[in-house]
């Protein structure tokens, strides 16, 4: 695999926007971009069609749904996305052990119904757009880094694939929990960028030296005058770092 190859592989096009536009900016920065993050915006409007629409694209989806509810439904929810044919899916770590349980059972129950490969399960631990008087008032003790490794721990002890992490968590991630949980860090600015909404954002550079396996980039690339061009260089920055 070639650098730019493996630089494509580890980049996430966060396709937050109206389908169509979504589809066209996918179509434009696919030379440098795998996967293509359907999130709860495009599946409240879409629904399944909207997996299928960028499946056949070519990209890998990453269905970003952070599933938060009892097992069972939580179980349902996880074999329709595995059916679907998605590769990452999202789930809260905040809902606890036999919720992961049951996520990871439904990806794959439902991947194999269908003859595909299972997604990864991905459990959230801090939301990046967290403050750290945000974590402290929704009743979770230490900084949200701390308060992150916790739910990091609980959520690969329940057998998840992976972790969603802020760039900044990612590199005690790998120190504490070793080279196995594929990390996907959502929060990437390239220097220079606007942080927006996110408290806890880094560049591509810091993030691939932190230990991080898929970065999710949205707004750099969607606001960019050229977003091939946006692309391309946060490819290069990754192969660099």
């Amino acid at each position: 695999m070639t650098d730019a190859s493996q630089a494509r592989a580890r980049l996430a096009l966060a396709a937050d926007l109206p389908l169509e536009e979504g589809l066209r900016l996918y179509q434009q920065v696919a030379p440098h971009v795998a996967y293509a993050k359907v999130g709860l915006s495009l599946f409240v409007e879409h629904g399944p069609a909207a997996v299928v629409a960028f499946l056949k694209l070519g990209a890998k989806v990453f269905l970003d749904l952070k599933l938060h509810d009892i097992p069972n439904t939580v179980e349902l929810a996880a074999a329709r996305a595995g059916a679907l044919g998605a590769s990452l899916l999202t789930v809260h770590a905040a809902g606890g052990e036999a919720m992961l349980k049951a996520a990871v059972k439904g990806a794959r129950e439902g991947a194999r119904s269908k003859g595909h490969e299972a997604p990864k399960v991905l459990a959230v631990t801090v939301l990046t757009s967290m403050s750290a008087e945000d974590v402290a008032s929704v009743g979770l003790s230490g900084a949200p880094e701390e308060a992150a490794l916790r739910l990091a721990k609980l959520a690969v002890r329940a057998g998840v694939d992976g972790l969603v992490c802020s760039p900044r968590e990612a590199e005690a991630f790998r120190r504490e929990l070793g080279p196995t949980p594929f990390l996907c860090t959502p929060g990437i600015r390239p220097a220079g960028s606007a942080k927006g909404d996110q408290s806890r954002a880094e560049t591509p550079a810091f993030a691939v030296r932190a230990g991080a396996d898929l970065l999710v980039v949205g707004r750099p690339i969607h606001t960019a005058a050229e977003p091939l061009a946006a692309a391309r260089a946060i490819a290069d920055e990754v192969s660099t770092a």
